[in-house]
């Protein structure tokens, strides 16, 4: 056999090595091993950026094993508006459904953390950027009901880019005084609403239920505001201080109450919930 054929045979380590090893983080833009990244929950071991991740993954990382029942799973949304851009409505919901397998932009359901029961919500920005809908406004209301009438803390992860979704117009902005007023009802019967902003929390969500709460925690380095950074400098015609929106510009300012890294934030909860939930 030739030398040639020989060198022809070898394996070659580029095409056999598997694909999906490696991922570059977006924070400090170098290549990551993904299992280093996953065994952080999803935080890069380099610089600390978080990933995003799904709202299955978050209930997961939150909640104690097996205690999570969703419920409201089967609320759909309308198109009141027959809206089209470049697509209809209908089509951008049926085509995000099917491509992420979920229902709507955020899940809620009663769960069990640090052994203590709670209502909880999670956005997911898979679904349409985790604008806030009819749907998604009417779960979250009827939620934080729930949390009331049951007397359970309410919390919610939000993770919201796409604001009130103007595809429904304003049955879409009228979200933002729905949950607000169902917010200030559990305050006013003391109930606790701990409100969790990851990256980005913007638009509607934090122009309204998502800045309510009696804590506000955040994840490093997320973006937090309503209108971008691009927009407001655009606007007044001047730079931004460094770091602007992030969670520890808002901390500094007095916005939120503690940024908490995601490995940490589960116990975090639970330290909340046994010194608010205390019998007194």
């Amino acid at each position: 056999m030739s030398e040639s054929t020989n060198r022809d045979q070898r394996p070659s380590r580029r095409r056999d090595m598997p694909s999906g090893l490696w991922t570059r983080c977006p924070g400090c833009t170098k290549m990551i091993y993904k299992n280093l990244v996953v065994e952080r929950g999803n935080v890069c071991p380099e610089c600390d950026f978080h990933f995003p991740i799904s709202s299955d993954e978050r209930i997961r990382t939150l909640c104690d094993p097996d205690t999570f029942v969703e419920f409201l799973e089967d609320l759909s949304p309308a198109d009141p508006l027959d809206f089209v851009a470049r697509r209809s409505y209908e089509e951008r919901v049926r085509d995000t459904r099917e491509k992420t397998g979920l229902k709507e932009a955020c899940i809620v359901g009663r769960a069990a953390i640090g052994e203590l029961p709670v209502v909880i919500g999670v956005s997911d920005s898979r679904f349409l950027m985790g604008s806030m809908g009819s749907v998604v406004g009417e779960k979250i209301a009827r939620s934080i009901e729930l949390a009331r009438e049951e007397g359970s803390p309410f919390i919610f992860v939000s993770g919201s880019g796409g604001g009130a979704r103007m595809d429904e117009g304003m049955f879409s902005l009228m979200q933002m005084a729905k949950t607000s007023a169902a917010i200030q009802r559990l305050h006013e019967e003391g109930g606790l609403f701990v409100s969790i902003l990851t990256n980005p929390t913007m638009g509607g969500a934090m122009a309204s239920f998502a800045a309510l709460g009696d804590v506000i925690l955040a994840e490093p380095k997320a973006l937090i505001g309503f209108a971008g950074p691009t927009v407001i400098k655009q606007t007044i015609n001047a730079d931004l201080p460094e770091g602007f929106q992030s969670s520890e510009f808002n901390l500094e300012h007095g916005f939120i109450d503690r940024v908490v890294d995601r490995q940490e934030m589960r116990g975090t909860l639970i330290r909340l919930l046994a010194y608010f939930c205390q019998e007194t």
